[in-house]
């Protein structure tokens, strides 16, 4: 094997244990005694921004192959947010996962993405689930403004002011 195949498998590994591995189950509420469904809730830690953390709650059915697609992502800074942490973060349109968790075993999967604002210089946390159900891809957001952190840039002036 070449070394850069060596360490691009290496980067993944390391990758699918850190996303896989970086979240605690803090919350586990019943939704009844007639149902074998609870609502789970998680946090986890930005691995990038570290300043940030995550609640992320999903339904679980312990009965089914699959659970379903319903999920909310609500983040808070936690910490410090640095301009060098986001210097070291993805900026294309479609950021990149920071959370993922198998929802079946039929490849359904609930991912969060970070994804920057540049221009309103925000982190967005978007939740979703990686298979339609009922009609509909489920997704939520949560957004951390960058303003009164070390990573905020004053914008300059306009032209003319």
């Amino acid at each position: 094997m070449r070394a850069t195949t060596i360490k691009r498998i290496c980067f993944m590994m390391t990758a699918a244990v850190l996303l896989s591995g970086c979240h605690e189950d803090v919350g586990d509420v019943s939704l009844g005694i007639f149902t074998f469904q609870d609502i789970k809730i998680n946090r986890f830690e930005d691995p990038i921004v570290t300043g940030v953390t995550c609640h992320v709650s999903s339904i679980e059915d312990n009965l089914s192959l699959s659970d379903p697609s319903n999920n909310s992502v609500q983040c808070h800074q936690t910490g410090p947010i640095t301009r060098a942490m986001i210097d070291m973060i993805k900026k294309d349109k479609s950021g990149e996962v920071v959370f993922h968790r198998s929802k079946s075993v039929l490849l359904k999967n609930m991912k969060i993405r970070r994804i920057y604002d540049e221009d309103a210089q925000t982190l967005i946390y978007v939740a979703y689930s990686t298979k339609e159900t009922s009609g509909s891809f489920h997704h939520s957001i949560s957004t951390i403004p960058l303003y009164g952190t070390e990573a905020y840039v004053r914008p300059l002036p306009k032209v003319g002011e």
